[in-house]
């Protein structure tokens, strides 16, 4: 734990992040600041705070979330390497992304611990303490998120609540702890920030809302335990909680799913917590255009290593014909998009995408999928007044948490531990979702329709796999057979032989099933921690302890 366990002083993030210009995360460069001479005025404790929305999150964003969130849970089709071992869930303790994943979530707890240890002390008699609060609402929400991503992907991790003085005292050796201790840990994080957030504040900071949304998904967790005494209060609290956001938040649910990931849509109306990246250099941004773009025909840079990525093909069964989301998730044949190329009038999506002037030259060739990834690639810098940068950096916000997510966790809420409802509040909001989709409304629901709503509204925002997750904590055999029974591994073929249909119609391929189908096991619920931790720190192999609360 050591090397995740350093110091990071907060101020080492707000140089960093010193020379842009995103509204609240602008922050004018300081020389030689310490924390006990940082911490002069509520400015500069609001300048420490905004150092948590971006920056600290890149190294977990940039491959590790949508490796875990997309390509476990199905969504993804990529092969390739140890990235692709999450999609074949053929990863071990040896997974380099594992272990990023693993050490950029500690080090985001660690950013946290210094703003939540230090702070307070170094601001006490020169702040007011309704700011250093706020503060430390912001602190304990972003740590109480880092841990929610540990719980949901490890189960049992250490609990970690001030990383300096286990530095300091060479005692970085710690057991696991329970996940149920983890849950109060997230629990108390969150409740802190709800009792002592803004109901609202500037456009992309956390609010008590953003604290009483992820409190809500929090309780919808813990409640799926059938065999839990309190099961039934969770699903109450978590309905509860759900319902202070719907109606008293102000937030509201952007007419058209496809603005939601417009950059000039940052902080929208239905975003309530969401990373905040800016173009400029390598970490600030977000990397997911460079990662997911088809070419540099998209990006008009070098950065677009999306070739491969795709919706798999078992997704695309699960999405119903006419969803207006469809376009806004992924590119298939003859769509549109007006936003992209704007100077040549829009991109076109072909199958296959030849140089007009030299046929034998192919500027995007057929996807295993016959599609490419749509959300959050916006197009080249000129398409978006100079937004995306070289150094995979994209100024588009990566969604944590949307009104549409607290409408579903009202729906699952009230569901509970039953087979079906038709409760027409329920009902209202999870029909609201569909409507906006032009899907037809439902008259009742059960948890399978709830899951697959969830799937589509929120694909390639990395977010179902912990749907997954909660499905397996109700019913651990059947998410192994939804699990099991997935088309993850289909694939498209071109056709051989004369007169094949042409090279840009889908008559042109063949569906090819795998060799062999993905097989996934109960012992892979849980990622295994990274080796060079385990080494590091035996003790990571004895069972997990509960935490100790002061």
């Amino acid at each position: 734990m050591k090397n995740i366990l350093k110091y990071f002083m907060v101020v080492s993030v707000v140089l960093m992040l010193g020379s842009c210009g995103k509204d609240f995360l602008d922050i004018a460069p300081q020389d030689k600041l310490t924390a006990d001479n940082y911490y002069r005025n509520a400015s500069e404790v609001k300048a420490a705070t905004a150092s948590l929305y971006g920056f600290p999150w890149f190294g977990f964003n940039d491959k590790f979330f949508w490796l875990a969130g997309d390509m476990l849970s199905g969504n993804m089709y990529y092969t390739w390497d140890q990235e692709g071992q999450f999609f074949y869930f053929s990863f071990t303790e040896g997974n380099a992304h594992i272990s990023a994943g693993w050490k950029s979530l500690f080090r985001v707890v660690s950013y946290a611990n210094s703003i939540i240890n230090d702070m307070p002390v170094a601001a006490q008699g020169n702040v007011d303490q309704a700011v250093i609060d706020q503060a430390l609402g912001e602190a304990r929400f972003i740590r109480g998120m880092a841990y929610y991503f540990l719980a949901e992907l490890w189960g049992e991790v250490p609990i970690v609540e001030n990383s300096t003085e286990l530095v300091a005292s060479n005692n970085t050796m710690l057991k696991k702890n329970t996940r149920s201790s983890l849950y109060e840990f997230i629990r108390r994080d969150l409740q802190y920030a709800v009792d002592n957030l803004p109901s609202s504040d500037t456009p992309g900071r956390i609010t008590k809302w953003s604290a009483t949304g992820m409190l809500a998904k929090l309780y919808l967790t813990m409640a799926q335990n059938p065999d839990d005494a309190k099961s039934a209060e969770y699903f109450g609290k978590a309905r509860d909680l759900a319902a202070d956001v719907i109606t008293n938040s102000g937030a509201s649910l952007m007419p058209n799913y496809a603005d939601l990931f417009k950059i000039e849509n940052n902080n929208n109306s239905e975003s309530l917590f969401a990373f905040q990246f800016m173009e400029g250099n390598y970490g600030i941004g977000s990397s997911r255009q460079a990662n997911w773009a088809r070419s540099s025909v998209i990006t008009g840079n070098t950065e677009c290593w999306g070739a491969g990525k795709c919706a798999s093909y078992d997704f695309t069964q699960t999405i119903e014909k006419n969803d207006l989301r469809r376009k806004s998730i992924y590119m298939t044949k003859d769509d549109l998009y007006p936003e992209i190329q704007k100077a040549a009038g829009g991109y076109l999506y072909k199958l296959v995408n030849r140089d007009p002037n030299d046929p034998n030259i192919t500027l995007e060739g057929a996807t295993a999928i016959l599609n490419s990834v749509k959300k959050y690639v916006v197009g080249s810098a000129e398409d978006t007044n100079g937004k995306v940068s070289t150094g995979q950096a994209t100024a588009i916000n990566q969604y944590i948490l949307r009104l549409a997510d607290v409408y579903l966790i009202y729906a699952e809420a009230v569901l509970g531990a039953g087979s079906s409802t038709s409760d027409g509040v329920a009902l209202g909001y999870f029909n609201a979702i569909r409507t906006r989709a032009n899907l037809v409304s439902k008259g009742s629901i059960t948890f399978d329709d709830i899951l697959k709503e969830r799937r589509v509204e929120f694909c390639f925002e990395s977010l179902y796999w912990f749907d997954i997750k909660r499905f397996y904590y109700r019913d651990p055999q059947g998410a192994m057979d939804y699990l099991n029974s997935q088309q993850r591994a289909h694939t498209y073929r071109r056709l051989s032989g004369n007169n094949v249909p042409d090279e840009n119609l889908f008559e042109g391929y063949e569906l090819i099933p795998p060799d062999a189908p993905v097989v996934v096991s109960e012992s892979q619920m849980f990622l295994p921690i990274p080796a060079a931790e385990v080494v590091a720190n035996p003790l990571l192999l004895e069972p997990a302890v509960d935490y100790i609360f002061k």
